[in-house]
């Protein structure tokens, strides 16, 4: 949609890139959250512990840290006893899947308790807010309102088919139910959290490159320039230089990927001319093991001016930061100081986790300001939500090339398309966990994952959960990086993703 509004010269209305900047912000807020407590916490917090708080004496924590009123002593008893029917029936259902009683976790019982609790009214939650995103995006990931030229959503204030003043209240109303629990719930646990885990500010560092795109357009003329939160690269951990952003230098190299370039595999291809040809010449690719002097990937490895980047909530957060960004730097340095850390403890996998906690906060304090200014433009009888001049296929020209650069959730991802004769002759789109999980390209050098990996302690290798500790804090997608169906769409193998 951006590559090709890109091609063809299109500038969207007002409303449009409103509503795409509310979409894609409560995603974020949402996404994040869920992050934090359905998908990572459980590396940090041992579900079994919590069986032996005092509820008293969490709620006595709880109350320290928070004014958030589910924390009374009668609410976690009840909490803690959900968990010990789950326990005694010997089934622990969601919280079954993790190594309970591992040496590697911190938290005291109390603390295992409140973040329990927190883990089960997070499901309530997110369930709830993300109706923000059913009104205006119809369905959640991956909204379906948006068009080339702008949005599909109608305003519409006399109609109850559109956007009218009844929805946009309960917008209004969802999102500030979003901030309350930002702030006096997720940020507080994260700080409680981390607490006890300082050590991890020396682990999981990776490349130390940063790449992002920047996102939330503040204006549409110059979107590409006049961004919320800034476009940029951070070399080498330098926060006192940002290097612009030239996605002519990105490429992809499959040197150790289980695909083939045309000119050979040594080779790198920038996306306009880039190459998707599965083929592996030997059995089923060799699960067991990484053959990483051979082909072991069904990702791309992605290079910025032939450097592996690192995306992502960090990367946001450190070129924001690094830019002179108001609000991210105020919020950076509260928390590095309630942290009792430097600058350098951000180049980590406790820096990640914090990370996504800031630009969670920084967001949700943002979706009344867009809600604020839809409802200004709406008063002012700016209703138009699609700019279709260039929509009609016959007034294109016979070849035109574009490129999207967007910040998904969980990192920075870039679409090119090439148009020849009215119709796409090439696309390819490079997301967030090509860059961050690529394997090795052909000079070696490894992607985020692996070189975040190293030096990493383990103290278990059969219940590696510091592992999954530094992998989690990238917020990887499986989707974008497991493959394994034959010919006719049957799954091949089966592979336990932890």
């Amino acid at each position: 949609m951006r590559a090709v509004e890109n091609a063809l010269g299109i500038v969207i209305p007002n409303n449009a890139r409103i509503l795409r900047n509310l979409i894609t912000g409560i995603q974020y807020v949402q996404d994040h959250v869920i992050h934090f407590y359905h998908l990572h916490a459980l590396d940090w917090v041992d579900i079994v512990s919590a069986l032996k708080a005092d509820p008293a004496k969490t709620s006595s924590l709880a109350q320290s840290i928070s004014d958030w009123p589910k924390s009374s002593a009668s609410y976690f008893t009840g909490i803690q006893a959900k968990l010990k029917a789950f326990a005694e029936s010997g089934q622990l259902g969601i919280f079954a899947n993790a190594y309970w009683g591992h040496p590697a976790y911190k938290l005291p019982p109390e603390a295992n308790l409140m973040a329990a609790a927190h883990y089960l009214e997070a499901l309530d939650w997110q369930r709830d807010v993300i109706r923000i995103q059913a009104l205006l995006g119809s369905k959640n990931p991956h909204a379906q309102t948006y068009l080339v030229g702008g949005m599909a959503s109608p305003i519409d204030p006399n109609s109850e088919n559109a956007l009218n003043a009844g929805s946009i209240a309960l917008i209004s109303e969802l999102a500030a139910k979003a901030k309350e629990f930002v702030e006096k719930v997720y940020i507080p646990d994260l700080l409680a959290v981390a607490s006890f885990y300082k050590d991890w500010a020396g682990y999981g560092g990776g490349v130390g490159n940063y790449l992002a795109y920047g996102v939330f357009e503040n204006d549409n003329e110059s979107n590409t320039a006049n961004l919320w939160l800034p476009r940029g690269i951070i070399l080498g951990r330098d926060l006192s230089k940002v290097h612009p952003v030239d996605h002519t230098k990105i490429t992809e190299y499959v040197t150790h990927s289980w695909y083939e370039y045309s000119d050979g595999d040594d080779k790198a291809h920038h996306p306009w001319a880039g190459e998707t040809n599965f083929k592996y010449s030997g059995p089923q690719p060799p699960y067991e093991f990484l053959a990483t002097d051979k082909k072991y990937s069904w990702l791309k490895a992605p290079r910025y001016d032939n450097k592996p980047m690192e995306v992502g909530p960090l990367s946001r957060m450190l070129v924001a930061y690094a830019s002179g960004h108001k609000r991210v730097k105020e919020v950076v340095d509260l928390v590095l100081k309630k942290l009792g850390v430097g600058p350098e403890a951000l180049f980590s996998t406790l820096g990640r986790v914090a990370a996504r906690g800031i630009e969670t906060l920084v967001t949700a304090e943002m979706l009344p300001v867009w809600i604020g200014q839809l409802v200004e433009n709406i008063k002012k009888g700016d209703l138009k939500v699609h700019e279709g001049s260039m929509w009609e296929p016959s007034r294109w020209p016979k070849e035109a090339k574009g490129f999207g650069l967007h910040e998904a959730p969980r990192g920075a991802l870039g679409h090119w398309v090439r148009i020849k004769d009215k119709v796409i002759d090439n696309y390819q789109c490079v997301v967030p966990s090509t860059w961050n999980g690529s394997p090795r390209d052909a000079s070696g050098q490894k992607g985020p994952y692996e070189a975040a990996l190293m030096g990493t302690p383990v103290a278990d290798q059969e219940k590696p959960v510091e592992i999954l500790r530094t992998i989690h804090s990238f917020d990887p997608c499986m989707a974008c990086a497991v493959h394994i169906l034959d010919a006719e769409g049957n799954k091949v193998k089966r592979i336990k993703v932890v």
